[in-house]
């Protein structure tokens, strides 16, 4: 299962509306190679749902996973930040045994 915060739906919400998105576009997160740690997240809108894909839904947040990236995100919590430190969605993910500074990739 991957959770979202309330913080992360909100952006969510924020996003579609800045987008001209409408609620049949959910968030497809994957894991892809490349980055600092050799493992990348991918997060983006999609409003296909593939035979294959896994759908978990979270304080009304429908997320889409790929079989192959799914080993990867098992227990994730998506959050948002807008701090100081920097802005954008943080993957909370407890597979992850050593991630680069800017949370954008990892290793397991």
């Amino acid at each position: 299962m991957i959770q979202v915060t309330d913080k992360a739906k909100e952006r969510i919400a924020a996003l579609r509306v800045e987008e001209g998105r409408t609620d049949e576009h959910n968030i497809r997160v994957s894991v892809k190679g490349g980055g600092c740690s050799g493992l990348m997240y991918d997060l983006g809108f999609d409003d296909q749902i593939n035979p294959a894909d896994q759908v978990f839904e979270d304080k009304g947040v429908k997320i889409l996973v790929d079989k192959k990236s799914l080993l990867y995100l098992l227990g994730t919590v998506l959050d948002f930040t807008d701090g100081l430190n920097g802005k954008g969605f943080q993957f909370i993910n407890p597979n992850a045994t050593r991630t680069c500074g800017c949370g954008e990739s990892f290793s397991v």
